[in-house]
């Protein structure tokens, strides 16, 4: 019966479209390849031009590591590949990465909205390669020569990394250490990510679990029970972290001591130990709001899944998506808005990154609220817009002052965005006043990720020179059509 239950979950995962085809697996690959291809060619153009020894240039070589849903196998026909360049001690992310690469990656045909993302945590570029999302960051090694098979976790190669490259380099590190301590997570991840997913406790950004929460929270009960089907696990995992005694971190076992972290000095609801030197705590935006709905998530999985061998037992209901309207009779909409398509994932992006204020805010003058991560759009209105739609449990008052919330909130946005400023309304509406299509969707729309766009071709540029061939233009800076301020567009 248990094997039956999990051969019933490996269907429907395969019924909701969540495993990708042969064919997408085998473009995936294609497409990887390429960009390996490309960036071995950057590094050699980047050695001539530094004028580095023949010989220096012929074994000068660099790789891409792929991580985050790719990376564990967990990743749908919809998901973007990230992918980590990793180049030698000469190759820079200011001059060769974000100007020599991205004119190269520009120019080729498969290539195209690529953006880049200069001031985020982890820098890095994004683009589409043949209709798949890239998000490429970058991190330097103090060697000649990167190997294709690179074994990120040799400490030979970690020596010298800034702060930046650590931050980059994470990602990867982690996918590493978890796919070495669990190295059959796949399964179980996809179906505890789709739940996720469904019941609308998934998206860091709104203070929820991210991709690396739960790979971690997977591999744990993995880890606890190393020889239990699939069905089996799924039940230990909500068992698990239903009765949890949060803030006790939760560590993956790797025989050997790690340094005490005190979690009540983090102030994380959720502490999570990441699976690498120096064993941190993963990042996480999870607020008293939030909290409370993961938790009230794990419990609901218990209970619906402790009966896992009775006849009528039935995964559907387990996975059923989160009925918000009939949770709750207020949302806060949020309608976010910009004057061209090309804009708005610039906005929204950055919206999003700073929800977590929002969040805040909302908490102290209403109470708990559940911040929903589904974009919409509303086909009666031609901008280029997203809604969202966060249920507000009732509390301390039934009347919110929505522009003193609005203010505060406009305040912390206003600091540090460097694009075009779109449009922000906040209103309260009814449960009845949102549209059906809002009303179960948790999951189905793509994501929109903060980025800042480098300029038009057909804008007035400057060209950048080789420091070291000084006669060789390595590429060119928009000056957004401005001669007043040159630098306008880098």
């Amino acid at each position: 019966m248990e094997e039956e239950r999990s051969l019933s979950l490996l269907q429907l995962m395969v019924n909701e479209g969540l495993v990708p085809s042969t064919e997408e697996e085998e473009n995936r690959k294609i497409v990887i390849e390429k960009l390996k291809q490309i960036v071995v060619a950057w590094v050699k153009r980047v050695a001539w031009q530094r004028r580095l020894p023949k010989q220096d240039i012929a074994a000068s070589s660099a790789t891409l590591l792929t991580y985050g849903s790719y990376g564990l196998g967990v990743h749908g026909s919809e998901s973007d590949i990230d992918a980590l360049c990793v180049g030698p001690y000469f190759a820079t992310i200011v001059d060769d990465f974000f100007i020599v690469l991205y004119n190269m990656l520009k120019s080729r045909p498969e290539v195209s909205e690529i953006h880049c993302v200069k001031d985020a945590k982890v820098p890095l570029m994004r683009f589409e390669f043949d209709g798949i999302s890239i998000d490429l960051p970058f991190v330097q090694l103090k060697v000649l020569a990167v190997p294709e098979n690179l074994d990120i976790l040799n400490p030979v190669f970690l020596r010298d990394i800034d702060e930046t490259g650590w931050k980059s380099l994470s990602g990867v590190l982690a996918n590493t250490r978890i796919c070495r301590l669990v190295p059959d997570l796949e399964s179980m991840l996809r179906c505890v990510k789709f739940w996720a997913k469904r019941r609308g406790v998934y998206g860091n950004l709104n203070g929820f679990l991210g991709g690396i929460h739960l790979a971690i929270l997977a591999a744990f009960v993995c880890q606890c029970d190393p020889h239990a089907g699939l069905s089996a696990l799924i039940l230990h995992f909500f068992k698990t972290f239903a009765f949890w005694p949060w803030p006790r971190p939760v560590e993956l076992q790797d025989g050997t001591l790690h340094p005490t972290l005190n979690p009540t000095e983090t102030r994380l609801y959720m502490p999570i130990r990441l699976p690498f030197s120096p064993y941190e705590y993963c990042h996480s935006n999870i607020t008293k709001s939030t909290f409370y709905k993961i938790r009230t998530e794990f419990l609901r999985g218990h209970n619906l899944t402790k009966d896992l061998l009775k006849f009528d037992f039935d995964w559907h209901n387990v996975l059923e998506p989160f009925p918000y309207t009939k949770k709750y009779a207020r949302f806060l909409k949020i309608f976010l808005s910009a004057s061209k398509q090309d804009e708005l994932g610039d906005w929204v992006g950055w919206i999003k990154s700073r929800f977590r204020c929002l969040l805040f805010k909302l908490e102290e003058v209403q109470g708990l609220c559940d911040p929903n991560p589904a974009e919409h759009i509303d086909v009666n209105i031609a901008d280029p817009h997203v809604i969202f739609y966060w249920g507000l449990q009732a509390g301390k008052t039934n009347a919110i002052d929505i522009k003193s919330v609005k203010d505060v909130f406009w305040r912390n946005i206003s600091t540090g965005y460097q694009g075009p400023f779109g449009k922000m309304e906040l209103s309260i509406v009814q449960a009845s006043q949102v549209p059906k299509s809002a009303q179960f969707d948790t999951l189905s729309r793509k994501r929109t990720k903060a980025c800042w766009k480098m300029m038009d071709y057909h804008q007035r540029r400057i060209p950048i020179y080789s420091q070291h061939v000084p006669q060789y233009i390595v590429g060119y800076v928009s000056t957004n059509g401005d001669p007043e301020y040159p630098n306008a567009g880098v």
